[in-house]
C-alpha cells in the first residue's frame, strides 16, 4: 500500500531536496523503515543509537500525534497522510491590574475601528490598554509583534534584547531602517514604536535572557512572546513561562516555513511537552545558516500577535493543544493537535525541574564549543601568512552552492558539510586540510567528521569566511 511521508524542509536536502515520499507500508513503523532504508542520510536525523526516534522528532497521522501510541504498530490506509515533524524551536483569562484605566478622547479615536466590533468594543480596548506583553528578541519575529501589538493599543509592551542593527537584519526585521545599522536594536525598536503610537509604555531590557534572570523579568508581565532564534533560549523560555505561570506564545522560522502555537497555559502543554529534548547541537542549522525568506516572520510574527490579542481579550481559539505549520511555497497552513506530556518534567504533576538550569549545557552547546581543540584552530590572518609563504593547503569550503555562489576563497573545493560523510574520498589524508564555512560553525562540525575518518592534518578557520573579510580581504563579500 502506497503512502505519503511529508518531509520538512530541513530534511529535504537528505531526500533529494523533494517535499514528499511515497513509500509502500502498512503501519507508521514500516513507512519509517522504508525512509531511511531509502534514504540513508535520514536516519542518524530521525533515530537515535538505540534505534528509538530520536526525542526531538515528532510523528503525526494526518493531525495525530502518535507520539504516545506504539508509532511501530499505528496502521496506515493509503488516505493516511505521515508528517515527521522536528523541532526547529480554550482561552487565557483577561490580563487585569488593580486599577483599570478607561480609554481618552485621544484613544478612542484611534482605536475606533476596535471599538465598533463587538468581540472588542470599549471593555476589549480597556483590557488591551491595561495588559503587558514581554517580548523576547527585537528581530524577525519581534518586529511585527511590537508593531503590531502597539497599534492595537497594548498598554505596557517589553522587549528584551542586547544585539545591534546589522545590515543583513533588514532583509525581515521591519522595525529597523537603514539609518539603524549600528545602533542598539532596543534604541531603534523604543523610537520606532514610539512614532507608531505614543500613547503606550514601551520598556526595554538592554540583557541577554539567561536562568539567572529571566524569572524576575517575566513575573512583571501578563504574556511573554518567544522570538527567540536559539534552542538554549526557546528552552529557557519556556521554562520560565512554566514556572511563572505566564502563556507563552511562540513562534520559530526557517527557510520557506513557520510554526506558532501557544504553551504554558494552566491546562495545555509546554514546549517540552512537544519536544522534551533539543536536537543535538550544530544538526539544525540556523537562519543564518540556512537562510529565512524576509516576509516568513512577518507572517508568523503577526499570527503570534494576533495570538497574544485573542489571550488578552480572553475570544475566540487560542493554538492551545495546536501546532500551526505553515509553507510559504506551498501557501498553506496545517494544525496538528498537540497533547500534555503526563510525564512533561517541568508541567507534569510530578515536576523535576523546580528551577531554572544550565541552558548552554542542556542543549549541548558548550560540549560543541570544546569539541575541538585550540591547535585545530586557525585564524584567518595566520592561514594568510601560510598561503602567502607558498604552503600547500587545501581549502574545504562546507558551505551550501548557493552560498559559494556568494563569495569563496581562491583554490577552494566545496563539499557541504551534509554530504561531507559520503565524499571523503575526494580528500587526502595527507593534505593540510582548511575547512571553511560562513561563521565556523559548521566548518567546526566538519574538523570534527574528519578527524574521526582518520584525518589529522586538519584547521577550522576560526569565524569563517565573515572573518576572513573583515581581517584579511575586506573585498571579500560578508552575508
Amino acid at each position: 500500500m502506497s503512502v505519503k511521508i511529508l518531509i520538512p524542509t530541513p530534511l529535504r536536502s537528505y531526500v533529494g531536496g523533494v517535499s514528499e515520499v511515497v513509500v509502500e507500508a502498512l503501519t507508521v513503523g514500516d513507512a519509517l523503515s522504508r525512509l531511511v532504508e531509502t534514504h540513508g542520510q535520514l536516519k542518524k536525523h530521525l533515530y537515535a543509537e538505540d534505534g528509538k526516534l530520536r526525542s526531538f522528532v515528532n510523528v503525526y497521522v494526518n493531525d495525530e500525534d502518535v507520539r504516545y501510541l506504539d508509532k511501530g504498530a499505528t496502521p496506515l490506509t493509503e488516505k493516511d497522510v505521515v508528517s515527521i515533524v522536528p523541532s526547529v524551536a480554550g482561552g487565557v483569562g483577561p490580563a487585569t491590574t488593580a486599577s483599570p484605566l478607561p480609554l481618552s478622547q485621544e484613544e478612542i479615536r484611534r482605536y475606533s475601528r476596535h471599538l465598533i466590533m463587538p468581540e472588542v468594543g470599549m471593555d476589549g480596548q480597556v483590557k488591551l490598554k491595561n495588559a503587558s506583553v514581554l517580548l523576547i528578541g527585537a528581530g524577525g519575529l519581534g518586529s511585527p509583534l511590537a508593531l503590531y501589538l502597539a497599534a492595537a493599543g497594548v498598554g505596557r509592551i517589553g522587549i528584551v534584547d542586547f544585539d545591534v542593527v546589522d545590515e543583513s537584519n533588514l532583509q525581515r526585521q521591519i522595525i529597523h531602517e537603514t539609518g539603524s545599522v549600528g545602533k542598539p536594536k532596543l534604541e531603534s525598536a523604543r523610537e520606532r514604536l514610539r512614532g507608531v503610537n505614543p500613547l503606550i509604555r514601551v520598556e526595554t531590557h538592554e540583557t541577554r535572557l539567561t536562568s539567572e534572570n529571566a524569572l524576575q523579568l517575566f513575573k512583571d508581565y501578563d504574556i511573554v512572546a518567544d522570538g527567540t532564534d536559539n534552542f538554549p533560549t526557546r528552552y529557557l523560555v519556556n521554562d520560565a513561562c512554566v514556572l511563572t505561570g505566564k502563556p507563552n506564545v511562540y513562534g520559530s522560522i526557517f527557510r520557506f516555513e513557520g510554526q506558532a502555537s501557544v504553551f504554558a497555559t494552566k491546562d495545555g502543554p509546554c514546549y517540552r511537552c512537544l519536544y522534551p529534548e533539543p536536537p543535538p547541537a550544530g544538526l539544525v542549522p540556523s537562519c543564518a545558516e540556512g537562510g529565512v525568506l524576509g516576509v516568513l516572520p512577518g507572517i508568523v510574527g503577526l499570527i503570534q500577535a494576533t495570538e497574544v490579542i485573542k489571550l488578552i481579550l480572553g475570544q475566540g481559539e487560542p493554538l492551545i493543544g495546536r501546532l500551526l505549520l505553515f509553507d510559504a511555497l506551498a501557501m498553506s497552513f496545517r494544525t496538528l493537535k498537540t497533547r500534555k506530556d503526563p510525564n512533561c518534567p517541568i508541567c507534569g504533576p510530578n515536576p523535576a525541574i523546580r528551577t531554572l538550569i544550565d541552558y548552554e549545557a542542556f542543549c549541548g552547546l558548550e560540549a560543541e564549543a570544546l569539541g575541538i581543540a585550540a591547535e585545530f584552530e586557525i585564524s584567518p590572518p595566520d592561514l594568510k601568512a601560510r598561503i602567502d609563504r607558498g604552503e600547500d593547503i587545501v581549502l574545504l569550503d562546507v558551505r551550501e552552492p548557493q552560498e559559494w555562489s556568494i563569495c569563496r576563497l581562491e583554490e577552494a573545493k566545496l563539499i557541504p558539510v551534509g554530504t561531507l560523510p559520503y565524499s571523503l574520498g575526494q580528500l587526502s589524508t595527507a593534505d593540510e586540510i582548511v575547512a571553511y564555512c560562513r561563521s565556523g560553525a559548521r566548518s567546526r562540525k566538519a574538523v570534527q567528521l574528519l578527524r574521526e575518518a582518520g584525518f589529522r592534518k586538519v584547521q577550522n578557520l576560526t569565524g569563517g569566511i565573515n572573518a576572513w573579510a573583515e581581517t584579511v580581504d575586506p573585498s571579500v563579500p560578508r552575508y
